[in-house]
């Protein structure tokens, strides 16, 4: 079976049928989720930092980018597919999106995130799609940009599909290049089916921030074994008991934090849309958020 990167640029691949299908196939959200909490994992995000603001690489659709809003963080997510922006916009993610492609750069003030995440995308950077496109070029102005991104001691989480020990070398030197600590953590190094690679990068030095504010040494984390097995398989349980909750609740779109009254949570939304440019934003009112007397 063809890998999607060596079928069409990402942007032709993901297009309305495609992002349709992808966003809506309850295995890909499944796994999806699973990727993205082991990426969020990885991160270790300082708990006295939270909410954290993350950058989503590649965001698609905003699968990942729902699992981080229920990490209770905030996000920005960029994809070069604008069909993929489409249907999370449809779906009203949380997150600030762009239409942007990774192998121009990250185009944002330097410090600005505590973290970033990707999820099956760093593999589409090593393919020369047009005539234009150096991957070692795409590589180096992606990982250089992502850097200065960052702040001081934030880490980013890659998950991708390698195609080979070349690859993963390739694409590490200009991460080191760029100014990266970090390696890659393999899940499931015996399994055919469950493997998964993670690069894992950290910015600044070899120093960490625990998770109550305490220093120590940057370490790259052990990959999971089959003894981790029982853990992931909860975690899948308990994102697709999510899920059915969220589709016998009639599939609402959004979802209100923690706290949060339905007028708050629908003046946010509003709020959100306007942000993004809509025109059709109902206005405020003394009715907003009010629950409606039964009909006749």
């Amino acid at each position: 079976m063809s890998r999607p990167e060596h079928l069409a640029p990402p942007e032709i691949f993901y297009n309305d049928t495609e992002a349709a299908k992808y966003t809506a196939n309850t295995r890909v959200q499944t796994i999806q989720a699973e990727m993205t909490e082991r990426a969020l994992e990885l991160l270790m995000l300082p708990e006295h930092r939270r909410p954290a603001l993350l950058l989503d690489i590649g965001c698609g659709s905003g699968l990942s980018g729902e699992i981080i809003t229920e990490h209770g963080h905030e996000w920005i997510g960029f994809d070069i597919s604008p069909s993929m922006l489409e249907v999370a916009l449809e779906k009203e993610t949380e997150g600030d999106l762009l239409l942007a492609d990774a192998g121009q750069g990250c185009g944002f003030r330097a410090g600005s995130f505590d973290g970033a995440i990707s999820i099956s995308v760093l593999q589409w950077l090593c393919n020369a799609d047009a005539t234009s496109h150096n991957p070692a070029q795409r590589l180096a102005g992606f990982f250089t940009t992502l850097y200065s991104s960052l702040s001081r001691g934030a880490r980013a989480v890659f998950q991708f599909y390698p195609e080979s020990d070349d690859q993963v070398k390739f694409i590490m030197q200009f991460a080191t290049k760029a100014g990266f600590g970090g390696g890659l953590v393999v899940d499931y190094p015996n399994s055919r089916k469950a493997k998964k690679f993670y690069l894992v990068l950290w910015v600044g030095g070899e120093m960490l921030e625990g998770p109550n504010g305490q220093k120590g040494k940057q370490e790259l984390p052990q990959g999971l074994t089959h003894e981790h097995e029982g853990e992931a398989k909860a975690g899948a349980v308990k994102f697709e008991k999510r899920r059915l909750d969220r589709d016998r609740k009639g599939g609402k779109k959004g979802k209100r934090g923690g706290g949060e009254t339905a007028k708050e949570y629908i003046v946010r939304k509003k709020e959100l849309n306007r942000k993004r440019g809509k025109e059709d934003v109902p206005l405020d009112s003394r009715y907003t958020g009010r629950r409606r007397k039964g009909g006749f």
